[in-house]
């Protein structure tokens, strides 16, 4: 049974021990500057994640008992390193048959999937290009696709890294993009909307999430960017007089949509809609990676009127919750 969490492990006082279990999301051996061996842990349950250590005092059979992957107990105790909590731990050990809950371990989206789903029907539903809405249907009515995708976290660890996170995201898109098709009329509202609900849809394959988040080989080999292409370009050609002009400007919006070859996408965006993707793609992360760290830096204790420690994801910058922080000056 589960009782404490990550985010009870963020309020600890430095030192207070526990006994919990967590997923291992990544196992990685070390060294010290002193040259000394530790092992390296990223543990995570259903709340959020934590940096974990086993240092070289411990016990040297704990590294060959686990894998990345599966759900352990920890016996250890709350430290801090650059201002963040982290784990110093004193025994693991795999967990056993029924001792410990996957569905406590993967954190998943607040919002109602059924809702964030009816939304997307109903944009789809709203198009008035009959092709793509065709194109639309026909991917989403597949049993297993429109599963994966209720399903799919947005990323392994950067934005939406969770269940459900990949439907919120796009859902979150949609509605930014009408916003920028009201301003900017010389985009064509129905390739934008395709564009925003294919763009990752290459991600149902591309991850695993069964028990924890993870590449598959596929995933690896090939990118989310190709498999998402591949799966559209085989919908398409099911579809009798699909038009091949509007067929290239759909796939140019897939494979453009990371904005630059060094960010894994093999063309740049050429068209209105799909540059007016990739930005929106862009900001509704990096938006959600920022509410993520306040959120996380709350935890950890501070006032929401301080600044964050250094953020991996967006270049180790610091952030600072501006309302926050003028309301206390008000």
């Amino acid at each position: 049974m589960k009782d404490i969490y990550i985010d009870d492990l963020m309020g600890f006082d430095e030192g207070k021990g526990f006994d919990s279990f967590f997923l291992v999301l990544a196992k990685q051996q070390r060294t010290t500057k002193q040259n000394k061996p530790y092992l390296s842990l990223t543990l995570g349950d259903k709340k959020g994640q934590i940096e974990g250590r086993v240092w070289e005092t411990g016990d040297p059979r704990i590294a060959k008992d686990f894998e990345r992957g599966d759900m352990v107990k920890v016996r250890g105790s709350v430290s801090r390193y650059d201002d963040r909590a982290q784990v110093k731990v004193d025994q693991l050990r795999k967990a056993l048959d029924g001792e410990a809950d996957k569905m406590d371990m993967l954190p998943a989206t607040t919002r109602d999937v059924g809702e964030l789903w009816k939304e997307l029907e109903n944009t789809v539903a709203g198009l008035t290009n009959p092709d793509l809405k065709e194109l639309l249907t026909a991917l989403l009515g597949d049993a297993a696709i429109s599963q994966a995708y209720r399903e799919a976290p947005a990323a392994r660890q950067l934005h939406h890294a969770w269940l459900g996170g990949l439907l919120e995201h796009v859902v979150s898109l949609l509605g930014l993009a009408d916003r920028v098709v009201a301003h900017y009329p010389m985009l064509d509202r129905d390739l934008l909307v395709t564009g925003v609900i294919l763009h990752d849809i290459g991600k149902i394959r591309e991850l695993e999430w069964e028990t924890a988040f993870d590449y598959t080989v596929e995933g690896v080999l090939l990118g989310h960017i190709q498999i998402g292409a591949d799966l559209v370009e085989k919908t398409i050609a099911s579809l009798p007089g699909f038009p091949d002009r509007l067929r290239t400007l759909v796939l140019h919006m897939i494979l453009s949509h990371h904005g630059k070859l060094e960010f894994g996408s093999p063309k740049l965006p050429m068209i209105p809609e799909a540059l007016v993707l990739n930005f929106l793609d862009d900001l509704d992360a990096k938006m959600q990676a920022m509410a993520s760290e306040f959120e996380r830096s709350a935890r950890e204790g501070r006032a929401a009127d301080e600044l964050t420690g250094k953020v991996w994801a967006l270049d180790q910058r610091q952030l600072l919750n501006t309302k926050a922080w003028l309301g206390k000056n008000e």
